[in-house]
């Protein structure tokens, strides 16, 4: 506030986009969140405004359940009544999935707990709570000041603008009333100096007079002074005779004159004037001013969230149990073919890593279901967490049905390009072979709960999903070490809630199943990397699979035995791309894809990974950009972060769905519902 009126001093012409600069919105004593900025807008342009408050809540994980914590709440809004407010709703059956409130509340501030039900939804209820509850209110602004004895409504730029004419009067009326002292001292002490520099004939005076008025009237009239000189000096001690103290006159007398000079300067000088309000403004700042409490959380409507984020490379990974974390890509560090690892993602019992992806912070991610459903989400929205961190649980992130899961990902530059819409397509590939081309402009329109992405059979579900430009050729791979190569062409382009075409025919014996699908881009610099449940790995020739339609058996792609396993992923590679493997006990290992050498691809490959563990399988696998290349980008990206995503999409690599086996204290209330 005072910012702002140091800001209107400078410039009385200060518009109100410019005030908020300085004024951004209303502090509340009790914290929480503003969000949105119309209603705060309202407010300052017009004087009336409706501005909407959040509590500060945070979802967070045990190993049980997950509950909504809140540290703050709504100004006006009483702590015991909200609690009782959503024990009732509960009651009443109109809020489901909460299992018990309590309040925590101690020394450390207010903390308010909400147990969510195993299969529940915390971000969902967290909404509800929101939508039927105080935990988001709004608050009225009514801006009425008496203005010259009348009401007014005013403005932000009007309420300023009053305060500082205010300060104003106060600042001239106050210096007008300094100079009026000082100039009546002043006047005293120029006939005490007169007194001092002929002190013999005062005191001559003054012993001749027979009383105090008559040596009042005899100074009066011999030094041409007044009566408050005379009374004053009548009045002086004798003390006041020593040289010391006639120093101390002289030098109080030029002090007070060059106040005096000061004040009638600040009267005189409007500038002047304007830089001690200024000065005395920040004076209550410096002694007075916090920090501000209430939060401002712009609407997702009203701002462009990527002006904050840089677009940094990370690695988004999802865990079997549906954990999803971004983690920078530095993190991860390069290491020799036929190392131990290092530990990563660390997970809960009975669960591992199963999906790591690179991607950039802006880029929007399309996430496909088994159960053939999509979602939409921003790479900065996922949680941050570091290499050994769980991640937040992906129900609270998206709106999946109990029994459904996440098994394939797209990256995609903007869903606002009209022409990369039109030319782009989207590639499912089923667990039984199926595979189906639908145009990206289909899925791009968010929705909280999804589209359907593909109609899919009993039994079947998706696998992965491909982002094709319409010239592009596909091969699949099964889990018995076949692949099979067609044009994209052979698929028909077909309507969002369709099933497919048969894309590859599998074996018969109950355990054969697609296992993944690759865009061939470059025949010339790609290569096709597989990867076994064993650690085993090759790479081949792409021109080592004959073109053939689809519907195929397909050819061998790896000598599947005993020692190698069935097959868990196939990657399209070159030599600048780095290879990530994870297996299920959550042990990572980086290689350099240059160091496996190219094979025929009907041989067993080599093993890339040792697995320590007795009956240990690999559970993802996903290529990066090389180590060097990683470095050059994220130092570009950190000092340049504006740089746009199809730049940076040249530099990084394709990622993949891969595994298929993933067999894959103070007394409050406490109300509980179970």
């Amino acid at each position: 506030m005072l910012d702002g009126c140091c800001a209107y001093i400078d410039n009385p012409e200060i518009a109100v986009e410019e005030l908020m600069q300085y004024i951004p919105a209303p502090d509340f004593p009790t914290g929480a969140y503003i969000y949105g900025l119309q209603g705060v807008k309202d407010a300052y342009e017009t004087g009336r405004g409706r501005i909407i408050m959040r509590a500060k809540a945070e979802i967070e994980s045990d190993d049980t359940h997950d509950k909504i914590v809140v540290t703050e709440i709504p100004y006006g809004v009483n702590k015991a009544q909200l609690i009782e407010y959503i024990a009732d709703l509960v009651k009443e059956g109109k809020l489901e999935g909460i299992s018990n409130v309590n309040d925590e509340t101690g020394r450390q501030g207010m903390r308010i707990v909400v147990d969510v039900k195993r299969d529940a939804n915390a971000n969902i209820i967290l909404n509800k709570l929101f939508k039927m509850t105080a935990l988001q209110s709004s608050f009225s602004v009514n801006c009425i000041a008496l203005v010259k004895g009348r009401p007014r409504l005013l403005s932000l730029q009007e309420c300023v603008k009053y305060f500082v004419e205010h300060r104003h009067d106060v600042t001239i009326r106050r210096t007008q009333f300094d100079l009026k002292k000082a100039q009546e001292r002043a006047h005293i002490l120029e006939g005490l100096i007169i007194a001092c520099d002929n002190i013999d004939e005062v005191v001559r005076i003054i012993r001749a007079s027979q009383t105090p008025a008559d040596a009042q009237a005899n100074l009066e009239k011999r030094f041409d002074l007044d009566k408050l000189q005379s009374k004053a000096i009548v009045d002086m001690r004798l003390s006041q005779l020593t040289g010391l103290r006639m120093e101390e006159l002289h030098a109080e007398y030029d002090e007070i004159m060059q106040t005096i000079k000061d004040l009638q300067e600040i009267l005189n000088n409007p500038e002047r004037c304007k830089e001690v309000m200024k000065e005395e403004l920040q004076e209550v700042k410096e002694k007075y001013g916090d920090v501000r409490r209430t939060e401002i959380i712009p609407d997702e409507h009203e701002f462009n969230a990527e002006d904050f984020y840089p677009n940094d490379p990370v690695v988004i990974t999802i865990s079997h149990l549906g954990y999803i974390k971004r983690t920078p890509l530095a993190d991860f560090k390069e290491q020799a073919r036929g190392g131990v690892g290092s530990k990563g993602a660390r997970t809960r019992e009975k669960d591992f890593t199963e999906f790591i992806y690179p991607a950039t912070m802006h880029q929007t991610m399309l996430f496909f279901t088994k159960k053939g459903r999509c979602f939409w989400m921003k790479c900065y929205d996922i949680p941050e967490g570091d290499k050994t961190a769980k991640g937040r649980a992906i129900q609270n992130m998206l709106a999946l049905d109990p029994d459904d899961s996440v098994n394939a990902f797209l990256r995609i530059q903007g869903l606002n390009d009209e022409e990369f819409l039109d030319s782009h397509y989207v590639v499912f590939a089923t667990k039984c072979g199926l595979v189906k081309k639908t145009s990206l402009r289909h899925y791009s329109r968010p929705r909280t709960n999804g589209v359907i992405a593909i109609n899919i059979n009993e039994g079947d579900e998706v696998v992965d999903v491909r982002l094709t430009n319409g010239n592009n050729e596909l091969i699949i791979a099964n889990r018995n070490g076949r692949a099979c190569r067609f044009h994209e062409d052979a698929v028909r382009t077909m309507g969002r809630v369709s099933t497919g075409v048969r894309g590859m025919r599998l074996d018969d014996d109950g355990e054969d199943g697609v296992i993944g699908m690759i865009v061939v881009n470059d025949t010339e610099k790609e290569t096709v990397m597989v990867v076994s449940e064993e650690g085993y790995g090759k790479r081949s020739m792409v021109e080592d699979y004959r073109l053939t339609n689809r519907g195929g058996k397909g050819v061998k792609t790896l000598n599947i035995t005993e020692k190698t396993g069935k097959l868990v992923a196939i990657k399209n590679v070159t030599d600048e791309n780095d290879l990530m493997i994870i297996n299920q006990s959550g042990i990572v290992i980086r290689l350099a894809v240059a160091e496996c050498r190219v094979m025929g691809r009907a041989t067993q490959g080599v093993r890339l990974i040792n697995l320590a563990k007795k009956n240990d399988v690999i559970a993802s696998v996903c290529k990066v950009m090389n180590a060097e290349l990683e470095e050059e980008l994220e130092e570009e990206s950190r000092s340049k972060f504006n740089k746009t995503n199809e730049e940076i999409e040249n530099n990084l690599v394709g990622s993949e769905k891969v595994n298929e086996n993933g067999e894959d204290e103070e007394d409050a209330p406490t109300v509980d519902f179970e």
